[in-house]
């Protein structure tokens, strides 16, 4: 199909393209049978062309019966041909595929350089710096800085046809992950220990945050499932706990959740919970970026936010110049947690959205009389299904999980009863309790055997943990443990070879006996006189 319209052609090559035209028409209509090669020598006599160029045009106006389709193409060489041999066509290939398509990032005349190289080492000639940058225009724009990873390419070559909009409040709440820009610093010692992962749980009507979860652990089940528990039941004791008086009015099931095709969303336990309370899960369909983009512009937007604080990272390194994040670093984990809670409820929630022209907590007050409340039935079944677990054995001094110690008065006719390890469910946010599956199949909650000990949360008692065995190999007198093992290891030695010395004296005295009698050798004593008694001892 011809991608040109009649007025783009030049006035010249119009008027020959109809002349051409008429000349067609008239020859087609006296040979409407078919027509000979003498037929078609005359007709290109008359256009002066070659005969084998009145055949084709003959066959172009056959298949486009339009005087455009006659028009002279561009000289030159087609669209698409190419000059390199098979052989070299697979060497460019192969190495934009292998060397230049990566998240590196590499640069066209790197690219160039490789694929001249791996042709010299082939025997072939190199091909020109133009045929290499030919061959990557042949790949599409987005799939190209998908695969180098230039997200604003793919942003601006990313189509957005529509809007999705939800009905209601908490019909749709949509959830996803981010690494934060931001580096935070250990609870005691104060030292970097890296960049956090925010899960953000949003509702597309209102845009309101739901809730969310901030851990130093990669996006997992548990980082899901503790985002959707601190979106579903109320935050009013979670906010006096962190000392935040704004009020932050979301609860209650969802109808859907909105989420990418990330294996933590896919994990069995996950889905089955989230089926069991009625609540729907759809995934993003692929090469639909609007699906999902109301909670991409929520954590950009909160990205932004936290660029203002001690040992961000910024969005990428021209921003972060020579700024050093891990030396500037000083808020704690905890401390980070607070103050995007802060910033969500005092700020984002209280701000005019621009897509909807009005803070977000106003339109949740607006439609929150018309909020179905779905609150699961048994709020204790529904939180334990998306606990994390582990199983342990129980003993006479209760549970010991993570290098803590739980006990409950409900556990006493249980000890020593049975060999099988039970199942226990833990909340890494608190873990001043747990839940312990008893054999009978009913869940009670066990609390810190030491109960004057403070409440942790999981990272904290795996860090005091790892911190206190630390302290102890500093304090370990290495060169005693060496000296101790070497003399260890000599006086095994020597007890080995004294043991067996011993042995095969025995051995050697036990034969010679059996070979005389049991009186020893007779040869060079004088018989006459009597042989001396002698005990045996052994």
């Amino acid at each position: 199909m011809n991608d040109r319209f009649p007025d783009e052609i030049d006035e010249a090559l119009w008027d020959e393209a109809c002349r051409r035209a008429d000349a067609i028409r008239s020859f087609l209509k006296r040979n409407p049978d078919g027509a000979t090669a003498a037929d078609v020598s005359r007709l290109a006599v008359e256009m002066d062309v070659s005969q084998a160029t009145a055949y084709r045009l003959v066959k172009l106006f056959r298949a486009g019966g339009t005087v455009l389709s006659l028009a002279d193409r561009k000289r030159g060489r087609p669209e698409g041909h190419r000059t390199l041999d098979e052989k070299r066509e697979e060497i460019v290939g192969t190495t934009i595929k292998k060397f230049y398509l990566k998240r590196t990032r590499p640069t066209i005349s790197q690219l160039v350089r490789d694929v001249q190289t791996n042709c010299i080492s082939a025997g072939l000639k190199p091909p020109h710096r133009r045929t290499v940058v030919a061959r990557l225009k042949d790949i599409d724009l987005q799939k190209r800085a998908k695969r180098r990873g230039e997200q604003t390419i793919v942003k601006a070559t990313t189509a957005v046809p529509g809007l999705f909009k939800a009905p209601r409040p908490l019909a749709v709440v949509q959830i996803d992950h981010t690494k934060a820009d931001i580096f935070v610093v250990d609870e005691e010692t104060r030292e970097p220990l890296g960049r956090p992962w925010l899960t953000l749980a949003m509702d597309v009507c209102s845009r309101m945050v739901t809730g969310f979860y901030l851990t130093m652990e990669a996006p997992s089940r548990l980082s899901t499932s503790l985002c959707l528990l601190h979106s579903v039941f109320d935050k009013s004791a979670w906010l006096r706990e962190r000392e935040i008086t704004e009020p932050w009015p979301v609860a209650g099931l969802r109808d859907i959740v909105h989420v990418d095709n990330g294996p933590d969303f896919r994990s069995r336990a996950f889905k089955r919970g989230c089926e069991d309370a009625g609540i729907a899960i759809e995934w993003r369909p692929p090469g639909e970026p609007h699906f999902g983009g109301h909670i991409e512009r929520l954590i950009g937007t909160q990205m932004g936010r936290l660029h203002l604080l001690p040992g961000t990272t910024f969005s990428n390194p021209q921003e972060l110049g020579e700024y050093n994040s891990k030396r500037h670093a000083a808020l704690t984990l905890r401390e980070l947690e607070r103050y995007i809670a802060l910033d969500i409820v005092g700020a984002y929630h209280q701000s005019i959205h621009s897509s909807l022209g009005r803070p977000p907590n106003a339109v949740w007050r607006e439609h929150e009389g018309e909020i179905p409340l779905r609150l699961p039935q048994d709020r204790l079944r529904f939180w334990l299904t998306f606990l994390p677990e582990q199983e342990r054995t129980l003993r006479p001094t209760g549970i010991h999980l993570f290098g803590l110690r739980y006990w409950s008065a409900a556990l006493n006719t249980d000890v020593g009863r049975s060999d099988r390890r039970l199942l226990v469910k833990f909340d890494p946010r608190d873990m001043a309790r747990i839940f312990v599956r008893r054999p009978s199949g009913n869940f009670v909650e066990a609390r810190y055997a030491d109960v004057t000990l403070p409440s942790v949360t999981l990272h904290e008692a795996i860090t005091a943990r790892r911190s206190l065995l630390a302290k102890g190999r500093r304090e370990a007198d290495t060169r005693a443990i060496v000296r101790t093992a070497i003399a260890q290891r000599e006086l095994v030695e020597a007890a080995t070879k004294k043991t067996a010395a011993a042995r095969r004296s025995k051995a050697s005295s036990s034969k010679s006996k059996v070979d005389d009698g049991g009186w020893g050798s007779l040869r060079g004593v004088d018989s006459s006189k009597p042989v001396p008694f002698v005990e045996d001892t052994d």
